[in-house]
């Protein structure tokens, strides 16, 4: 395992999986459903497979709030969830791309617990306490 620091979102391994598993879902499942789906599961598995990666940087972003990195993770969760019952979906339904499905149904799994994990390890991350700065001045441009 990696043990380099994280300076990014980009640097953590559940972003990375996901938004690699967005762009096979968005060039090879989405574009083989049926155009009555174009306004149900088309739109659907889109809006949440591209939701998860998203999720995840703009929660990264907001990590120096402890509930609303939370917040963030959780709706990522929630996305993933959602966007594994959409390919199961397209699997089930209409017979698409069985394999691969099943192959990023694992990867969507996978990404589910770590955000889970990621969620829970952070509700118990505790900031070292920092002295207040005294300084009240404003500083000059």
């Amino acid at each position: 395992m990696n043990n380099n620091a994280i300076k990014s979102f980009r640097d953590l391994r559940v972003y990375q999986n996901t938004y690699d598993a967005m762009l096979t879902v968005m060039k090879k499942i989405i574009p083989k459903l049926p155009e009555s789906e174009k306004y149900d599961l088309k739109d659907q598995l889109s809006r949440s497979c591209k939701a998860i990666p998203r999720l995840i940087a703009e929660g990264n972003g907001k990590r120096h709030q402890k509930f609303g990195f939370q917040k963030y993770l959780d709706d990522a969760m929630a996305e993933s969830n959602e966007t594994i019952v959409s390919l199961e979906q397209c699997r089930d339904i209409y017979g698409i791309e069985k394999n691969l499905i099943t192959k990023l149904v694992e990867i969507y799994d996978l990404a589910s617990r770590q955000l889970y994990k990621l969620a829970m390890a952070w509700s118990s991350f505790k900031r070292p306490q920092t002295k207040p700065s005294t300084d009240t001045s404003i500083p000059n441009d």
